[in-house]
């Protein structure tokens, strides 16, 4: 559910559904319940906008989860946000609810660019919302920034690196715009109301920002995440990149389970209704066989910069040795220096970091 749907989005989002929610709440609450138990280490809220829920219907999504998963005490549990339409009193009720991490779509502090990527909110309702979360006792702060949106200069990006270093945050994205077929920005591009940067300016941004978050010790730890330290890594996150396993609830959410990876009904009404008669809300599930599972694991894996893809941890998960199976393309792509190897971990070259999609996709 969203207000307002930016030009750039192609997430499953509607707005105008309001009325919905509620009945959604009751929904995804029976969904979860209804989950064979498992433990759990993390819960995330994603979006639309699960800012619009209040602190109440947060509050009762997550006594469900903790009723129908084995949640570790420590769970990490993290909410995305809208700078705007929140304030001090609304997240200090959330952080009441046990909600301790926050994700917040900045995007940029840039006017011009908020206007292009078509945000409702100002940078200043951004720096209003990190000091209302510090003041609610949130500790655990996260950014969500985009670069590369049509007509940025490399100054208007070095602003925003500079912002981000002066805040009080403890983790940030750094995303770099991708203009999706059917998006309102890919229509204006098309009829030339927009121009898009070009790869090598988009490049250069991406290792400007790599500089100075380096030159603001900050924490690389994944192709476009940061940590003030290791410690505030996206927990969350790390199970995707890992290959973990995941449960999933709501309209178009994606989970995968063992060897089945599924999608929920994309429509919340469709969602609800599947739900309410006590029939699956997927609307259709993937087998994942052997070698699927093992490029996937190469692909997710090797975004990790650091940590990468270990030779003991892929033999122990898929029962083959990372470099027998897939020998000529590591051997390739460290001739090319896309890849370190060292015999016992692969990991990307500060090269194969700019082209990671590429040498990711290498493997599947």
């Amino acid at each position: 559910f969203c207000r307002h749907i930016c030009p750039y989005c192609d997430f499953n989002t509607y707005r105008g559904l309001d009325a919905l929610v509620p009945r959604y709440v009751d929904a995804l609450i029976r969904d979860i319940g209804a989950h064979p138990r498992m433990p759990a280490q993390t819960v995330y809220f994603g979006g639309g906008t699960p800012s619009l829920l209040t602190p109440e219907q947060i509050g009762r999504i997550l006594d469900v989860c903790r009723n129908a998963f084995d949640l570790e005490s420590n769970a990490e549990v993290t909410l995305e946000a809208n700078p705007n339409g929140v304030d001090a009193a609304w997240f200090a009720a959330v952080r009441e609810t046990g909600v301790n991490r926050l994700s917040i779509g900045a995007q940029t502090f840039d006017r011009k660019g908020l206007r292009v990527l078509g945000r409702q909110h100002e940078a200043s309702d951004v720096i209003a919302a990190v000091d209302a979360a510090r003041i609610a006792g949130f500790d655990n702060l996260s950014l969500d920034l985009i670069f590369g949106w049509p007509g940025q200069t490399l100054d208007q990006w070095r602003n925003d690196l500079a912002t981000i270093a002066s805040l009080s945050i403890e983790h940030c994205s750094l995303y770099s715009l991708i203009v999706e077929p059917g998006t309102p920005m890919a229509d204006a591009v098309t009829r030339g109301v927009l121009t898009v940067l070009d790869d090598d300016s988009t490049a250069d941004l991406y290792e400007m920002a790599m500089e100075a978050m380096a030159a603001s010790s900050w924490t690389h730890y994944e192709i476009a995440n940061f940590a003030r330290s290791p410690g505030y890594a996206s927990r969350h996150n790390l199970v995707y990149w890992r290959n973990g396993a995941y449960a999933a609830f709501g309209a178009g959410a994606h989970g995968r389970i063992g060897s089945e990876r599924f999608m929920n009904h994309l429509k919340p009404l469709t969602y609800i209704e599947a739900v309410e008669s006590g029939a699956s809300p997927h609307s259709n599930t993937e087998y994942l066989g052997p070698d699927l599972q093992m490029g996937e694991t190469m692909m997710l894996g090797l975004r990790l910069l650091d940590e990468g893809v270990t030779a003991t941890e892929f033999e122990a998960r898929h029962g083959v040795g990372l470099h027998n199976h897939f020998g000529p393309q590591i051997d390739e792509l460290v001739d090319v220096g896309m890849l370190d190897w060292d015999g016992a971990r692969l990991r990307l070259t500060p090269r194969g970091t700019l082209l990671a999609n590429d040498v990711c996709a290498r493997f599947l």
